[in-house]
């Protein structure tokens, strides 16, 4: 086999296309939630603990001289990605729990009877034939 026709095998896979697709969704999501946290959660949470902007909120290490910026801990973007991160987990945990409640009222394969119930069966089949 040669190489570009495994590479092709493996690039067409239903994995690997899956794979792209959820990235590609996944990138999209994150845009969404980041738009949710930082335009709508982070507002209010600033309001309520005194009008603080998490965005601004740094821990200043040196202060600028001259042309050199400061040296800061962007203390509110930390939180910010942390919340961010928070929000996606706990969606994410939302959709895997529907789905696995989903895939729990599929009804389950019947399972193949036993070799004492196959014996029993062909036992009871001979007597019914005897009669």
């Amino acid at each position: 086999m040669s190489i570009l026709k495994e590479f092709r095998d493996f690039a067409v896979k239903g994995n690997v296309v899956d794979l792209a697709v959820g990235i590609i969704i996944g990138a999209a999501f994150g845009k969404i939630v980041t738009s949710i946290v930082a335009d709508v959660i982070m507002p209010p949470i600033g309001l309520l603990i005194g009008g603080v902007d998490f965005s601004d909120l740094v821990i200043t290490l040196k202060a600028a001289e001259g042309a050199a910026p400061a040296v800061v801990i962007s203390i509110g973007k930390f939180l910010q990605t942390m919340i961010d991160f928070t929000i996606i987990a706990f969606a994410i945990f939302m959709l895997i729990k529907v789905i696995n409640k989903v895939k729990a009222k599929e009804p389950a394969a019947a399972a193949a009877p036993s070799a004492q119930e196959v014996l029993l069966t062909e036992i009871r089949d001979l007597l019914r034939d005897k009669k």
